[in-house]
């Protein structure tokens, strides 16, 4: 039997969506938001009537009865930690997603746009493999301040899709290998995985800098900074997520960009360049002790893996480690239909979402 499922993947500026036939897809297209667009709309939950619209004009176009729909995926969003994998969308994860508390984050419209396709026509939605997937090992929990204690954020959703597909190429199943995996994006994010679950993660605010995040700071800097008088908490968060990293030394994050800077001799983008790639060897090596050092192979995926300059920086540092395989791209569609796809087939049994109060106040903005 061919199961039908439609994917859906909202990000800040757009929402992705695409139709697949089992495996194949069928068609997929980028719904852009312009920034006039998304400033008439004052916070996420008041973007979802725009995004379901818009969504279900795309599937008319392509003269789509979502009718024939066997299933709805939705990415996953910033839910209290939950499991890996997949969860059907019900009242209480709704519930958690509009009235909160949450982190604000495109990626919990997922969950509800899903519903909505579903819920008229008696199809299950799914998320899968949620931003917020947690599945760290309780000695990677711990932290110096007894208040704080480290959760698992990382690019979950592409980076399990990663390791399952370089498994399969090798003829092996991804829950008998072990994988480091750096995605290299906007945010660098590095998860040791054992044995089909990460069990530990360097998260994009405490590892290597990235094309426009600052990565770890020293803390005591960050400390003068915050009580200095110079600037607000909203300006301190843009330092570290979306005006740091190389926008912040090169003024731009285009990686295309500054390696045209490097072939026509610019030596300060080649010193940041090759400390991204530094830091980024730097965190992959932390990470090896995690899994014993029985590493079956490092992982280079995400936007910026396609640098074959970034990735050839790492890998030079690295490969003594464990075998280099670099699968560039995000691939975040083909990974929410293939979970709903073993969902579906019966490979795999979908979790249901239990509210449980947790919550981290100082995230929520």
């Amino acid at each position: 039997m061919a199961y039908k499922i439609l994917v859906i993947n909202p990000g800040s500026t757009s929402t992705k969506i695409a139709v697949y036939n089992d495996e194949q897809i069928l068609f997929s297209e980028t719904i852009n938001h312009s920034a006039e667009e998304l400033a008439k709309h004052i916070s996420l939950k008041d973007q979802f009537e725009l995004r379901r619209d818009l969504l279900l004009e795309v599937l008319q176009k392509h003269k789509f009865d979502p009718a024939a729909l066997d299933a709805v995926v939705g990415r996953g969003g910033q839910l209290p930690p939950v499991k890996a994998g997949g969860y059907v969308v019900n009242e209480a994860m709704k519930k958690r997603i509009i009235y909160g508390p949450i982190i604000s984050h495109a990626s919990n419209l997922g969950a509800l746009l899903a519903a909505a396709v579903a819920k008229p026509f008696g199809i299950p939605a799914y998320i899968y493999d949620a931003v917020s997937a947690d599945e760290l090992k309780p000695v990677a929990r711990v932290t110096g301040i007894p208040e704080i204690e480290r959760q698992s954020f990382c690019h979950v959703l592409n980076s399990k899709a990663t390791a399952r597909k370089v498994a399969e190429g090798l003829g092996k199943k991804y829950e008998d290998m072990n994988f480091i995996v750096a995605h290299l994006g906007g945010g660098i994010s590095i998860s040791a995985h054992e044995k089909g679950k990460i069990v530990d993660v360097i998260t994009d605010d405490a590892g290597p800098f990235s094309p426009e995040r600052s990565g770890s700071v020293p803390l005591l800097y960050i400390v003068d900074m915050c009580y200095s008088g110079k600037y607000s908490k909203q300006e301190l968060l843009k330092k570290l997520r979306g005006m740091g990293g190389l926008q912040a030394h090169l003024g731009t994050h285009d990686c295309k960009k500054i390696e045209d800077m490097i072939e026509k001799g610019d030596e300060k983008a080649k010193l940041l360049y090759d400390a991204q790639a530094y830091q980024v060897a730097k965190g992959i090596g932390e990470l090896s002790p995690t899994i014993d050092g029985k590493i079956d192979g490092i992982i280079l995926t995400g936007g910026i893996a396609y640098s074959e300059m970034l990735t050839s920086l790492i890998s030079e540092r690295i490969g003594f480690i464990a075998p280099v395989y670099i699968v560039p791209g995000e691939n975040e569609l083909e990974a929410l239909a293939l979970g709903a796809l073993r969902i579906l087939r019966g490979e795999e049994e979908y979790h249901e979402y239990v509210e449980t109060g947790e919550r981290r106040e100082e995230m929520f903005i």
